[in-house]
């Protein structure tokens, strides 16, 4: 399993980040909310190819997630391409 993963989660809302799962929970660290896309391909282009200039992306630390409020569920990330990226984003925060 990646270690980086976009997960679908209730009422539309979408995040990408590091996942683990703690008993009925999803915890996303390093989480960002996916506000736009900015893919052609959709999340699979964005999961393989990380973000584009026009995806947007915001901030939001960490968050947890109820195992049933995942009606998309989730989909693995290229740990290469977003460790890489997220080293950028977590410096430039800073």
């Amino acid at each position: 399993m990646s270690e980086y993963q976009i997960v679908i989660a209730d009422r539309g809302w979408v995040y990408v980040g590091k996942v683990a799962r703690i008993q009925d929970l999803i915890v996303i660290t390093d989480c960002y909310n996916i506000r736009r896309w900015g893919t052609a391909g959709g999340l699979g282009e964005l999961a393989l190819n990380g973000p584009t200039g026009d995806t947007v992306l915001d901030f939001y630390g960490t968050v947890r997630v109820h195992v049933l409020a995942l009606p998309g569920g989730e989909v693995e990330c290229d740990d290469a391409v977003w460790s890489s990226w997220m080293a950028r984003n977590m410096r430039a925060r800073k």
